[in-house]
């Protein structure tokens, strides 16, 4: 079990792995727009392998040590290095591997949350790493050296916080017909159909799809399905009732267009993922 310390802040593996990660909720500032905040260092020599699946994550990575290589879909090549970046949404598996000299500060954002903090198009974003430089400025630059000077992760977490919460008091809301249309793809698991939204705002599909991309940074037939496969992931953990009722329960049309959705969003296969809880 993760212990937690005074500032709850949770250390997943205190002395126990060649990595240290804490990880932190957000304030009560930064709920509407972020999951949690991540601390993460490696402490010893190696090669470590991760794959992420399509998520609804939107990370900023602010590191102070040495890049990660990332590939998107595949594994990484030699020019695929990235140390402080921003990652949009992406509807397939993410290979991430370090060499044991990583160490950074992620957080981790809401789509809607993304769109307000970094105030441009989230489709800017989408499917590609982004450095800090670029969709932060100066001043990600001055907040990278100030986490990096910082004494302890505690410290970190509250410049980062605290920066967040700043941005976040001087961007806009998202149009609120966006947020109407998302709110609705997640309640409903991923199974309303874009039409309906379209019909519920009176605008039309293409419209819709155009103006969801630019702030979620995909649109909502994506989004849909990423929320789908997560859902469905979620059951597979818990509901032993079979594959073919998860895919009825989850929109699927069949079982078979359940395991092509796995394999195209997670590059696994349904059972592979499940085992892997």
């Amino acid at each position: 079990m993760p212990a937690e310390s005074e500032d709850g802040s949770r250390h997943e593996n205190p002395g126990l792995d060649p990595f240290e990660m804490v990880r932190r909720a957000p304030g009560p500032r930064l709920r509407c727009a972020v999951t949690d905040i991540c601390g993460y260092r490696e402490t010893m020599s190696g090669r470590f392998r991760n794959v992420e699946y399509a998520s609804l994550i939107v990370p900023l990575v602010i590191s102070f040590a040495e890049p990660f290589a990332i590939g998107l879909g595949k594994e990484p090549g030699d020019n695929d290095r990235f140390a402080s970046f921003a990652a949009g949404l992406y509807a397939g598996p993410v290979v991430i591997e370090s060499f044991g000299g990583a160490c950074c500060v992620q957080v981790n954002f809401t789509p809607l949350g993304a769109r307000r903090f970094f105030g441009l198009p989230m489709s800017e974003l989408t499917d590609r790493m982004v450095g800090l430089d670029d969709v932060l400025g100066l001043e990600g630059i001055a907040l990278r050296e100030r986490l990096g000077n910082a004494r302890d992760w505690s410290a970190r977490f509250a410049i980062v916080e605290a920066f967040v919460a700043t941005r976040l008091t001087e961007t806009r809301e998202t149009q609120a017909e966006i947020v109407w249309a998302y709110d609705r793809i997640i309640v409903s698991g991923g199974r309303i159909r874009v039409s309906s939204l379209a019909d519920g705002l009176g605008w039309s599909r293409k419209h819709l799809a155009g103006k969801f991309s630019n702030a979620i940074g995909v649109g909502p037939k994506t989004l849909s399905r990423i929320v789908r496969f997560n859902r469905a992931l979620g059951l597979s953990r818990h509901d032993q009732s079979g594959w073919a009722d998860i895919a009825a329960d989850c929109g699927y049309a069949d079982q078979a267009h359940l395991v092509r959705e796995f394999r195209n969003l997670a590059g696994e296969t349904p059972t592979t993922l499940a085992t892997q809880a």
